[in-house]
């Protein structure tokens, strides 16, 4: 049976606590009364657009029965440096426990929201939908696509299950364009998968023949285009399937990749290049 949201964020917190605190923490078993009482303020040391306030407030709630959560900023907000995301009150060594997996976990999803929204500034204008991609930390995808949404960008497949994408490999494996799409559109019929998806990636524009040729597919994936060559290929499909640029796309030519014309960009550098903001977790009383 397929885990709810909340039971995969649950089993995500108890394993990371688990990593972290191993038998216990010791530093604070030592200098810490059991009994003693603290807050702290969640600080914010970069500018950007925060996430993981809900995972965050979840795992206060594992290890700190009795805590006191206050919210002064929300998901998918604007921060700036000097701004406190949140207040927590309550045991002092529980709150030091969560500390560090509070820190790894909202300073990695703000880091990709910001990542994310800074693509998706770029194109806020033109017709495109900016997608994600399966470029995502093992067993964190769930909440790295999450702070892909709150960023502004929009989520593509989760995983191999729940989309047909024919890519490079399949196509060498197979034998060539059409006779995937082919096999493909077969084992769709015969499993009763009609509500997948299908997307094909082709590499140049004899593959972008072979797939228009071929149809029974959703999208085409123009996989490393040159700009002009893209712009022709988005012509040639003229609004028969979806058309989808992947492959090279950055924060400087996305919105050149944009104004071809094509539906959708996927872009794995939301995920594997973002770069984590910068926060902090502080006692202040």
């Amino acid at each position: 049976m397929a885990q709810s949201v909340q039971e995969q964020l649950d089993r995500f917190l108890k394993q990371a606590l688990e990593e972290d605190v191993g038998q216990g923490d010791v530093t604070s078993l030592a200098c810490i009364p059991s009994d003693a009482q603290a807050k702290a303020q969640l600080l914010v040391k970069d500018p950007g657009i925060l996430a993981g306030m809900g995972p965050a407030r979840r795992l206060f709630e594992l290890v700190a029965p009795g805590h006191r959560f206050t919210a002064f900023k929300a998901d998918g907000e604007a921060i700036s440096p000097g701004d406190v995301a949140f207040e927590v009150s309550g045991n002092t060594r529980a709150l030091l426990k969560a500390e560090r997996v509070c820190l790894n976990l909202m300073q990695r999803m703000s880091g990709i929201a910001t990542q994310s929204n800074r693509f998706a500034f770029e194109v806020e204008d033109l017709p495109v939908k900016i997608l994600d991609t399966r470029k995502t930390t093992p067993l964190l995808r769930f909440l790295e696509k999450e702070a892909v949404r709150l960023g502004g960008c929009h989520n593509y497949r989760y995983g191999l299950y729940d989309w047909f994408m024919i890519k490079d490999n399949h196509i060498e494996a197979c034998g060539g364009v059409g006779r995937a799409i082919a096999q493909v559109a077969e084992y769709k019929k015969a499993h009763g998968l009609n509500d997948l998806k299908v997307t094909v990636e082709v590499r140049n524009l004899v593959e972008l023949h072979e797939a228009l040729d071929a149809g029974r597919i959703d999208r085409i994936m123009l996989d490393n285009f040159e700009l002009l060559l893209l712009k022709e290929a988005v012509a040639t499909v003229n609004g028969q399937f979806e058309t989808e640029a992947s492959g090279g796309i950055n924060i400087h030519n996305v919105r050149e990749t944009a104004l071809t014309g094509v539906d959708y960009i996927s872009v794995g550098a939301l995920t594997h290049s973002a770069a984590s903001l910068d926060l902090s977790l502080k006692i202040v009383g």
